[in-house]
Order: structure tokens, then sequence, then C-alpha cells
């Protein structure tokens, strides 16, 4: 493994920990600072919507094909509806994932 790929992987694992963390901090202040004042304890209406936004922002980018060929294009559009295909059938997350994943990488070593 090089520096760089060690690097980049820090990287990501460093930011998937805040994107979970910080909004853990933050809300155990708010309520502790809310129930110091006797004040009804009201999660505010953003920390229920950033969880959601975070995947959004996560599948768009990820929808991007990796390659700007016609090869790339084709296997994001297999992997995206082996993925809703599989989540129509089971309403799960893991699965889906997995196989939409794994449709797009049979696609891709196919047509290589």
């Amino acid at each position: 493994m090089t520096l760089e790929i060690a690097f980049a992987i820090f990287v990501c694992a460093i930011g998937t920990f805040a994107m979970r963390c910080i909004p853990l901090i933050w809300m155990r202040r708010h309520l502790e600072k809310q129930q110091q004042t006797d004040q009804e304890v009201v999660p505010p209406v953003w920390l229920g919507l950033i969880g959601s936004l975070m995947i959004a922002g996560m599948l768009g980018s990820s929808l991007v094909p990796v390659r700007g060929d016609w090869v790339g294009a084709l296997s994001t559009l297999v992997g995206v509806i082996a993925t809703i295909m599989v989540w129509l059938r089971y309403r799960s997350l893991g699965l889906p994932v997995f196989l939409g994943v794994l449709a797009f990488g049979v696609v891709a070593l196919i047509f290589r």
C-alpha cells in the first residue's frame, strides 16, 4: 500500500467519523443545556434531515461514471437498475447496495 492510498483511507475514515460524531456531540450538549433550564427537550429539525442529506450526497457522487465512455455509463445504469429492483423486492438496505455494486462490477469487467 502506498502512502497516498493510506492517507486517502485515513481521510475517508476521519470524514465518516466526523459526519456521525459532530451531530451527536452537538445534540448531547443541546439536550444538557435544555434540561438545565427545565425547557421542553425538542431536537432541532435539521438533525433529523442531516443523515438523509449526507446519503443523498454520497448517492449523487457515486452515480457519476468512473469511466467517461459508454462502458462507464452502461455499468452505472445497470448497477442503479439492479439496486432499485432488489430494493423494490426486499425493502432493505444492505442487499440492494451489495447486488448493485456487484452488477456494476460485472458489467465493467465484461466490457473492459
